[in-house]
């Protein structure tokens, strides 16, 4: 069975309304954002999810490794575990948005690196060696009678571990969380030559490391739009697909497998791409996505082609499926009611039965 899942802002006044919505829909999950410069804390709004619900799924989508130590991470995500009867995930990239709006790019992967080893230590309630990375001095410098000698969240013990999940686009990210994650939810796009790319990378990675390349969870962010005008559902996913094709192009070449005229594209929307209106159905980058790119790299269309697009990429070996797109579109407050109720109840009872 394929998991779905969809991504909203982490409104603390509104994430309740909408987590039992969900819920009542059928979905499997809700992902909440972590940008502290436009949405609300994600941590606040799961916790507030978690008390309206009862079956949902709930995960940060996603944070980073910059704005929290990887202690106060694990512990903030484990409160939500505790307190929704072990519902949380924790997924996580190498930032975006949340560090832009702070002046700074993603992490470097070395550092990426370090942050998901340390955060698993800590989320898995093991002693964890102290940071001497830092410009703070050491617990040494206050003389104490005794003191910790290594970091570990001891209270979450007794419950279960929360999954790892991160989120990956291109291969050294992907290579590295195959082997130190819990799941992988690839950023690519829902072309299938790009997932089957994006899926061997993890799997080789695995068999690299004496891992069973089987042995991990794959799931993939598709921009998805149900309506049977293609134009109409093309303008519901372009603020979202432009940020998602822009995780591909990140830092000017486009990554993977892309035919020249893709490329291009990508090339164009990473120069344009305007962080001011991130995600933005409006803006300048999702002026950049042609209709040939929306069609092949969102799951545009009726109930039956979605349907059976899903599939196919489920066919992969994907058991989870982050559907962006199904909230609200500024200026599309009618279509958007449409395409949602068509995939909740003409595409989504085929994916989870």
């Amino acid at each position: 069975m394929t998991e779905l899942w969809t991504i909203g802002v982490a409104g603390p006044n509104s994430v309740g309304r909408f987590a039992e919505r969900l819920e009542a829909d059928g979905f499997d999950g809700l992902a909440v954002v972590d940008s502290q410069n436009l949405s609300g804390d994600p941590y606040v709004a799961l916790a507030l999810a978690a008390k309206v619900t009862s079956r949902l799924g709930l995960a940060t989508g996603v944070t980073n490794p910059y704005t929290r130590h990887p202690a106060a991470t694990a512990c903030s995500i484990a409160s939500v575990q505790a307190v929704s009867g072990g519902r949380a995930v924790l997924g996580i990239g190498r930032g975006d948005s949340a560090l832009a709006h702070l002046g700074l790019a993603p992490a470097p992967l070395g550092a990426f690196g370090s942050y998901l080893r340390r955060l698993q230590g800590y989320l898995s309630g093991e002693d964890v060696p102290f940071d001497d990375t830092t410009d703070v001095a050491s617990v040494d410098a206050l003389g104490l009678g005794d003191q910790p000698v290594s970091s570990r969240i001891q209270w979450i013990a007794n419950q279960p571990k929360v999954p790892l999940d991160v989120a990956a686009s291109g291969p050294r990210v992907i290579g590295l969380a195959a082997v130190v994650a819990d799941r992988i939810t690839f950023a690519v796009g829902a072309d299938v030559e790009r997932l089957a790319w994006a899926i061997e990378v993890a799997r080789t990675a695995r068999r690299h490391a004496g891992l069973d390349p089987d042995g991990l969870g794959l799931g993939a962010y598709v921009n998805v739009a149900v309506h049977p005008d293609r134009a109409v559902a093309r303008q519901l996913v372009a603020g979202g697909l432009s940020t998602l094709a822009r995780f591909n192009v990140m830092h000017g070449t486009p990554v993977g497998p892309y035919d020249d005229q893709s490329a291009a594209m990508l090339t164009e929307l990473h120069q344009r791409y305007d962080m001011n209106h991130h995600t933005q159905s409006g803006s300048v980058q999702a002026a950049t996505i042609t209709a040939d790119f929306a069609d092949r790299y969102a799951v545009l269309g009726g109930p039956d082609e979605v349907r059976a697009r899903l599939q196919e990429l489920a066919g992969l070996g994907l058991d989870k499926f982050v559907l962006m797109g199904v909230g609200r579109a500024p200026g599309l407050d009618d279509e958007s009611k449409l395409a949602y109720d068509a995939l909740v109840r003409e595409v989504m009872p085929a994916l989870t039965s």
